[in-house]
């Protein structure tokens, strides 16, 4: 089990991380080989892509793995790296605020020092949460990680604008949410998007809710450089780079049953030997 003392630390590294004079730039891990060429490669913290564990696992992305499961993959990548991990907990794996506190609560105790915690219910008919409620919620887990005396970073996540029909529409809901969980006590607001976050909505969003903004890099996301100019305060990349890795694998795969060679795999892979070393103690 991590020191509370060096958990309260990270925790600590982790918040100031988010207004820092550079952006901060998050890649999400899936499992503990990911975190560690993530760490290797640099970054300052760590985040847990839900969707990248979920497909590991041989589940569907939309909480069909359990609490349970995600948390002992982010057990051993903490267990694997120096670095602060934030792990995603989706919408906390329950519908009710004693139960999500408890999913946050997981979280620390597997050592873990920030969360993403969305407002999507997953029913079509109903999509969002109501916003009072999601406020209850990141009001709770605040309260919570203050009596065990880590000040968890709230990564409070809203599908408004990505799950809207009207992109206006969608844009003052996403304003109004993100202000009211950074007044419920959340550190950073989160707004996803497929694709349609264009710089001008980026700027409003950065101007609009008083707290920082993580977005998600995509295809048509402006460069970390831009991105730090607007006033974004934090990027992550969520289940892409997993994605990109089983593209690759995809190749490989084809490459050997059409061609019979080995080509891509052999090109660029990391030696045997550096990987082994990752996990010698």
């Amino acid at each position: 089990m991590m020191n509370i003392d060096s958990q309260r630390q990270k925790a600590q590294d982790f918040l100031e991380l988010h207004h820092a004079s550079s952006i901060l730039i998050l890649p999400n891990a899936w499992d503990v080989a990911s975190a560690k060429v993530f760490e290797l490669e640099g970054f300052k913290a760590i985040g847990t892509t839900s969707a990248g564990i979920a497909a590991t696992l041989g589940y569907a992305d939309g909480q069909q793995m359990s609490l349970v499961e995600n948390m002992n993959v982010v057990r051993r990548i903490v267990k694997n790296t120096f670095l602060p991990v934030s792990a995603d907990i989706e919408a906390g794996y329950a519908n009710s605020t004693e139960g999500v506190v408890e999913a946050a609560r997981a979280v620390l105790d597997v050592g873990a020092v920030g969360l993403n915690l969305e407002d999507s219910t997953g029913n079509a008919q109903i999509p969002l949460y109501d916003q009072f409620f999601q406020q209850e919620k990141i009001k709770a887990i605040r309260e919570m990680s203050i009596d065990k005396g880590i000040r968890l970073v709230i990564n409070a996540r809203t599908d408004a604008y990505m799950l809207s029909q009207n992109s206006a529409d969608g844009l003052r809901e996403t304003i109004k949410r993100g202000n009211a969980y950074r007044e419920a006590g959340a550190d950073c607001i989160f707004v996803p998007d497929v694709g349609n976050l264009d710089k001008k909505t980026i700027v409003t969003l950065v101007k609009e809710i008083d707290a920082p903004i993580n977005i998600i890099a995509g295809a048509s996301t402006p460069p970390i450089r831009e991105l730090q100019g607007m006033g974004v305060s934090r990027v992550s990349i969520g289940p892409r780079p997993m994605r990109a890795a089983l593209s690759l694998l995809r190749k490989i795969a084809k490459e050997l049953m059409i061609e019979g060679t080995y080509k891509l795999m052999m090109e660029s892979s990391i030696s045997y030997s550096e990987v082994n070393k990752w996990f010698t103690k």
